[in-house]
């Protein structure tokens, strides 16, 4: 049983499909069909079921997937092991981040880490939070810097790099932007939008008050809507979602236009918003990295949980 056969059994399994799994593995679809027939003669039996264009695991292919994903993590991670030893930092750092780490906390972070280590090959994903967990878990991936999970996991190791205050947020002319803060009136842009509250009052709104005006919000099962949900939860209400989607930037964006009211990390909150005050404690996210423990880290990893480190350290100096 080769690793080659195993590897276009994996990612057949993982696209359900044949064509896909050969691009993913810059092969022909005859050498993918060639290396699953190859398997199939060695187990003994059939790994997949082809049924017109469909293609599912068969009971065998079931049971061989999870150890295949074993082989070929212990085969790589004897390999990382071995290639660590000469010290040198190269070969390929598959790394996943979420849309909005990676477009404003990671530029400058990347940029050095290229110019510093320029043989290694950045493999870089963007995922959703939960995705790039599941990847490092299964090994797809060797580090994700994401948004962290609610609750610790046993096999990984979570660093906690930064936090994010989640800053209840508006449109400029939304009704409720007449509950903005003063210091909202301190932007260098002037609000002098025709349907701008004139703010002539900062009270402060209840959470229940807030359920009366529709909001847009991350989906359910990510971290930071799952994270929102439970503070209405917690109070007995329950969230008036009228659209919500997984990116931030999106969101930002329905918010702007006056589609509902939002939670934003407080860096996103810019002069086509206003933050707005609400009776409740602040919100705050916490963003780090994680890899698995059970996995031997690149050399090319460990000088990027360096260059992380050392970022959060020369903020926290600040």
């Amino acid at each position: 049983m080769d690793t080659q056969s195993l590897q276009a059994f994996m990612a057949v399994a993982d696209t359900q499909s044949f064509s896909r799994a050969a691009e993913q593995l810059h092969l022909t679809q005859p050498a993918i069909s060639k290396r699953i027939a190859t398997l199939e003669s060695q187990v003994g039996t059939r790994l997949f079921d082809r049924i017109g264009r469909r293609i599912a695991l068969t009971e065998a292919g079931n049971v061989l997937l999870p150890q295949a994903r074993r082989i070929l993590l212990t085969v790589e991670d004897s390999r990382r092991a071995l290639a660590n030893l000469s010290g040198q930092v190269g070969g390929k750092l598959t790394l996943a981040t979420s849309h909005h780490i990676g477009l404003h906390r990671l530029p400058p972070l990347l940029k050095q880490y290229t110019q510093r280590h320029p043989e290694v090959e950045l493999d870089l994903h963007f995922l959703d939070s939960e995705q790039a967990y599941q990847g490092v878990l299964d090994g797809t991936l060797e580090m994700a810097v994401v948004t962290l999970a609610p609750h610790p996991h046993e096999q990984l190791q979570v660093i906690e790099l930064w936090r994010d205050r989640l800053c209840f947020t508006c449109a400029i002319d939304h009704p409720l932007a007449s509950h903005a803060k003063p210091q909202a009136r301190s932007h260098t842009h002037p609000y002098t939008h025709p349907y701008t509250h004139p703010y002539t009052h900062q009270e402060t709104l209840s959470l229940s008050a807030l359920c009366n005006f529709n909001c847009v919000m991350p989906g359910a099962k990510t971290f930071t809507g799952s994270l929102i949900a439970q503070r209405f939860t917690e109070a007995g209400l329950k969230l008036p979602v009228s659209m919500a989607t997984n990116y931030l930037e999106t969101l930002k964006m329905m918010c702007s236009v006056g589609l509902g009211w939002s939670l934003l990390p407080e860096k996103m909150v810019d002069s086509e918003l206003v933050e707005f005050n609400v009776d409740t404690a602040p919100i705050h996210r916490p963003l780090g990295y994680l890899v698995h423990t059970n996995r031997t880290l690149s050399n090319a990893a460990r000088r990027m949980i360096e260059q992380l480190e050392a970022a959060r350290e020369n903020k926290e100096a600040q």
